[in-house]
């Protein structure tokens, strides 16, 4: 058996998340079924990690294993081929068999994706509207809180998932040389279910309150939902990248 590693980029809208789910359209599904008429046999995915419904992704990893070998020179454009158009693997790998898509996984980039503007953009598919004024200066206050290791409980979505410490490399706010749209950007080792989501929802919830920044360090240690503000909508995030190295030099290269 060989073990293949494709790197894949999706837009979410129409889809109800990556993982496989009965009666739903997702992108596991798509992917495995492209893989099979292609492959000609049954070929089960692991991916890096779930991305929920209508959240997108630039880099997502996954991993198959094959009893043949692929040529990897013709693989792309015949996938490309039978995936639909919002779908795209731009690299396949060949990857030795210690490999794993989610376990050997060091680190994931997300990005969430404001129009802070008074209108609307029609070309927004990925970007969430937001028509009152954002203090960008403020949100990079509250998210320097959630730097390092923590236990994110607070921040959480109901899930089986009993672990809770979450290690946060980056978290800023950016706003575009035009001021329409703020990029939130957050690495960390890990992320809880609706995690990014929530922690956005709490930005809102700080700005359109007139909290301190110092309310995100009280939200995180209280360890309690109730306390976040609401889960943000999907729409607006992006996988942006999947790390299997060390990520001091790839936040080097993403803040310059």
């Amino acid at each position: 058996m060989y073990r293949y590693v494709l790197h894949l980029q999706y837009l979410g809208i129409n889809y109800c998340g990556s993982q496989k789910q009965p009666n739903v359209r997702t992108i596991q599904d798509e992917i495995e079924k492209a893989l099979c008429t292609l492959i000609k046999t049954k070929i089960s995915t692991i991916f890096s990690g779930r991305t929920d419904a209508q959240v997108s992704a630039y880099n997502q990893v996954l991993h198959f294993d094959c009893k043949d070998l692929i040529d990897e020179n013709k693989f792309l454009n015949s996938i490309n081929g039978i995936l639909p158009d919002d779908i795209r693997v731009f690299e396949i790998e060949k990857k030795d068999k210690t490999f794993h898509a989610q376990k050997s996984a060091k680190f994931r980039h997300y990005e969430y994706v404001i129009r802070n503007d008074i209108i609307k953009s029609p070309f927004d598919t990925n970007a969430f509207f937001y028509r009152y004024k954002l203090n960008d200066k403020r949100m990079n206050e509250a998210l320097k809180y959630l730097l390092g290791e923590h236990d994110f409980s607070a921040f959480k979505s109901r899930s089986d998932n009993p672990a809770k410490v979450c290690k946060i490399y980056l978290a800023q706010a950016k706003r575009s040389v035009d001021g329409k749209y703020i990029f939130i950007d957050i690495v960390g080792n890990r992320f809880l279910y609706n995690m990014v989501r929530t922690i956005v929802g709490t930005l809102f919830l700080i700005e359109k309150d007139n909290l301190e920044p110092l309310s995100m360090l009280e939200i995180l240690q209280s360890k309690n939902r109730a306390n976040a503000g609401v889960t943000a909508d999907a729409t607006g995030l992006t996988l942006v990248h999947v790390g299997y190295d060390d990520c001091s030099d790839y936040l080097k290269q993403i803040n310059t």
